[in-house]
């Protein structure tokens, strides 16, 4: 996401990109199994970058490897919040 955002001239640090995450772990056959993973970004960014901003959020699940790695088994959402200063 940071790159994504640095990317389109929004600074992503050091306290402008914040991430909650939570998961869910369910047992599959008796053992303990990450099945859904949730992503809230609270995003600080410069007045006029909205458009800019959702963009990089729209786009930025492409280009991370961690999200292309949880795809594959284990469900992945996101939501965002954007606050222009």
């Amino acid at each position: 996401m940071a790159g994504a955002l640095d990317a389109r001239g929004i600074p992503s640090y050091p306290d402008k990109l914040v991430a909650e995450v939570e998961g869910d772990i369910e047992k599959i056959e008796r053992r303990p199994v990450v099945t859904q993973v949730r992503v809230k970004y609270s995003l600080k960014i410069p007045a006029g970058k909205r458009a800019e901003a959702e963009r990089a959020l729209n786009i930025h699940e492409q280009g991370c490897p961690v999200a292309m790695s949880l795809k594959r088994g284990i469900a992945l959402s996101w939501q965002a919040e954007i606050v222009e200063e």
